[in-house]
């Protein structure tokens, strides 16, 4: 059985950090792509950052504009795990951070932000920045 379980949300000052965990069991995670997402109490899913997968003939990394050069997406194949890096956080960045897994890769990077596009999904992981 395919599952996804985040880990790592918790209640982080403004200008702090922190890292979200992503781990898959029942497949090999490094074949899929991989968004993360978060959800703000009554909005809608915002794509935050995604990464491609090991068997992509072109290899990438996105953010949407908000996060660049503050959050980071990193696999490490060996434990099956996506993380992301998220630094110097904000108070609207407070929500329910999801970690979603395609079987194939996006022909163009500002797709992988979509949420219709993933086939399987975490059940998220609370993160709260306030002081």
């Amino acid at each position: 059985q395919l599952q996804i379980a985040e880990s790592g949300g918790d209640l982080v000052q403004p200008g702090g950090s922190l890292r979200l965990s992503c781990e898959a069991s029942g497949f090999t995670f490094e074949y899929y792509a991989i968004g993360w997402f978060r959800q703000a109490p009554g909005k809608e899913y915002e794509g935050v950052s995604c990464i491609s997968s090991i068997r992509s003939a072109e290899p990438m990394t996105y953010y949407v504009d908000s996060v660049k050069d503050r959050f980071t997406i990193a696999r490490d194949r060996t434990k099956n795990t996506v993380y992301l890096q998220m630094n110097s956080m904000k108070p609207e960045e407070t929500g329910v951070y999801f970690c979603a897994a395609r079987t194939a890769d996006f022909s163009l990077k500002s797709m992988c932000t979509m949420d219709s596009e993933y086939d399987y999904w975490g059940r998220g992981t609370q993160v709260t920045v306030s002081s």
